[in-house]
């Protein structure tokens, strides 16, 4: 209890409550004083509960606070779960009530705060089933509650956005970047338009621009719309050819079979599309509803937090103890009797486990084939050529490889010629290496035999001198070839020169006047320019005073406005003050006494007396104490004295005491003493 307290009162002394208690303080408050501060870290939680609970009953009091308890679901701890006894407890400024509370709002601040924010908006109102009738009712509730789902969207993105960890900062600063973008490429695009205008027929190219711009966007849109088609195409090939191949599966299968059999194979087919329609997907579409109505009534409740959700396991694991306590006492409770039944009733549950087993194979089989076939169609649409065309199958794959058994068979004459190629191209190097041989031989003895007759290299000068002159003779050629070529070259480029001045011709005679016209038009929009700019410097100033009657207009209008709900407001609070005036006055002159008693009148004459009776015993308590203070402080100074008087005595007593453990001669006055 000790902790309890000093956590509150620490709680209560933080900001936003800032209180100065002291557990003695705190300990001490009256009842209404322990209310008072209940409610206010109630209003701390809902901004609503800001109220002075002196000019509020009890009733409305206890009420106000048990919706919001409610709504914040606490739960009352130990034996306090009883709701009148806690109600009572709560109205009264009970401690053992109020303190446990205290402790709980605390501990939660922030999370009640959410919850109560969420709540105020979340906790849909009741509306009777007949006020639902009428049409008006009910269109407005369900415009509310698209509403309340619009702010759970709002307020789910509001969250993930807080827990993305996008900074303001950075957002500030990536707008700042982009806004000095913008403003560079504002610059860039006038500099642009400056560049242009300065260019003859700009408004023309800038036309042809854009009709540039549109016609690519056109065949963007048409390359676009050519791919849905091939793909609707290729679906719709793909079908086909599933429809073929189970056209073609169905006849082989009626090629060896007979009537009784297709008969039987239907009817199983039959009953085991039946169990499936009719009992497995039933059990499991109500499983699915069961499951999605408790997903939306989990995601209608507010936030839950860590400690609900371990009352909410710990309820859980009591429920389960209790059915499996139900459950071993119904076994041990039942019937001898029943056990033939027992053993029935299993093998109808293993039956039926088997079947739901036996029914979700087929279903995984039948996914598992769907998914082949689509594998397949991918695989073939995968293996087309680059025409579009299918891979050859059948017949045509048999006329294949005819032809290519015979292209093999060619192949294998062909490598027989080229190894009689090769074997020869073998002979023919080993010729040439003879020859060679033979050449070096020759020149050598060529070489000894000018040697011995004294003309040494004679040979060799000859080859240089043969391949000098053929080199010359190649390089006189293409001398030739080369002055052949420029010169026909040179006939062809003044062909082309005079062909092209005559073509030019006619056009350099329409281009004079087109000039000439050029040049008025120029001076006829330099004309145009300055009188169209003064003109738009004219109507700019006007649009400039215009907007600013306009700014002054709508300035007095929100002025007048503002005035006019500030009226209204007072208006309305001086009809709720002569509201409340005419009800006081009716509940004064009421003839019934319980009504006489709610009036303000009928409260504040009863504070007022009660407040005089207490002044009266105040005053009687004064005057009593002021009578008795003479006497009080008589006694007072009376009791000193006598405090005093056996503090005299003590030091004495301790003194002797002293004196008789030490053994010593006291003198006092003229007698002597021995102290032993």
């Amino acid at each position: 209890m000790s902790q309890q307290l000093k956590f509150v009162v620490e709680q209560l002394n933080k900001d936003p409550f800032k209180k100065n208690f002291n557990l003695i303080m705190f300990d001490s408050l009256e009842p209404m004083q322990l209310l008072q501060v209940l409610n206010d870290v109630l209003a701390e939680v809902d901004p609503k509960q800001a109220i002075d609970i002196r000019e509020e009953l009890p009733e409305q009091t206890a009420k106000r606070m048990f919706s919001l308890l409610g709504m914040l679901k606490y739960k009352p701890l130990g034996n306090q779960s009883d709701a009148s006894s806690f109600r009572r407890g709560l109205v009264t400024g009970n401690k053992p009530v109020i303190h446990p509370l205290l402790q709980w709002l605390l501990q939660r601040v922030p999370e009640l705060k959410k919850r109560a924010y969420l709540a105020r908006y979340l906790v849909k109102l009741e509306v009777p089933a007949e006020f639902l009738q009428d049409d008006v009712i009910s269109d407005t509730y369900h415009q509310y509650e698209e509403l309340v789902e619009t702010f759970k969207n709002y307020h789910k993105e509001c969250e993930q956005l807080k827990s993305s960890g996008f900074s303001t900062a950075e957002i500030r600063k990536d707008i700042g970047v982009m806004e000095e973008e913008k403003d560079q490429l504002i610059k860039r695009v006038e500099r642009l338009r400056k560049r242009v205008e300065t260019v003859p027929s700009h408004q023309r190219m800038l036309e042809l621009a854009r009709q540039l711009r549109v016609e690519k966007e056109r065949e963007e849109s048409l390359a676009h719309q050519k791919q849905e088609q091939k793909n609707q195409l290729f679906r719709a090939e793909q079908r086909l050819q599933a429809s073929q191949q189970k056209l073609k599966d169905l006849r082989q299968a009626s090629v060896d079979a007979d009537p009784e059999s297709l008969m039987r194979r239907l009817e199983e087919e039959i009953k085991i599309n039946t169990y499936i329609v009719m009992e497995k997907l039933p059990k499991e579409l109500e499983s699915t509803r069961r499951m999605l109505h408790f997903l939306q009534k989990v995601a209608s409740e507010p936030t839950v937090g860590p400690a609900e959700l371990q009352d909410l396991e710990d309820k859980i694991k009591e429920v389960s103890a209790q059915v499996n306590q139900l459950t071993e006492k119904r076994m041990m409770r039942s019937d001898p009797k029943d056990d033939k039944l027992t053993l029935f009733r299993q093998q109808a549950s293993i039956i039926a486990r088997k079947k739901e087993a036996k029914a979700e194979e087929l279903q995984r089989a039948r996914e598992e084939l769907a998914a082949a076939e689509r594998e397949l169609a991918q695989r073939s649409s995968q293996m087309r050529g680059d025409d579009g065309e299918e891979v050859i199958r059948g017949d045509e794959l048999k006329r294949l490889v005819a032809k290519l058994r015979g292209k093999g068979s060619t192949h294998k004459k062909r490598r027989a010629e080229l190894a009689e190629l090769k074997a020869e191209s073998g002979v023919l190097q080993r010729t040439e290496e003879i020859l060679s041989q033979r050449n070096q031989d020759i020149l050598q003895q060529l070489q000894s035999m000018e040697a011995q007759k004294g003309i040494s290299g004679f040979s060799d000068t000859q080859e240089e001198l043969e391949r000098v002159s053929a080199a010359k003779s190649e390089l006189d050629d293409r001398k030739g070839r080369t002055l052949d070529d420029m010169s026909e070259m040179v006939k062809k480029l003044n062909s082309m020169i005079a062909e092209k001045k005559t073509a030019l011709a006619p056009i350099i005679k329409e281009l004079r006047p087109l000039r000439q016209e050029c040049q008025e038009l120029s001076q006829e929009y330099e004309e145009k320019k300055a009188q169209y700019d003064s003109c738009a410097a004219g109507l700019e100033s006007n649009r400039s005073k215009l907007e600013q009657e306009v700014k002054t207009l709508r300035e007095e209008t929100a002025q007048e406005e503002n005035r006019y709900h500030e009226l209204n407001c007072m208006k309305q609070i001086c009809e709720m003050q002569m509201q409340r005036a005419v009800e006081e006055t009716k509940a004064y002159v009421s003839s019934d006494p319980q009504e006489r008693k709610k009036a303000i009148r009928e409260v504040y004459m009863k504070n007022i007396a009660e407040q005089d009776a207490l002044g009266k015993k105040l005053r009687e308590k004064q005057k009593a104490v002021r009578e008795s203070h003479g006497a009080n402080m008589k006694q007072v100074k009376m009791w000193r004295d006598l405090e005093q008087l056996m503090d005299c005595k003590k030091q004495c007593f301790q003194r002797a005491q002293i004196q008789a453990s030490t053994g010593q001669v006291v003198e006092e006055g003229a007698e002597d003493w021995l102290v032993l």
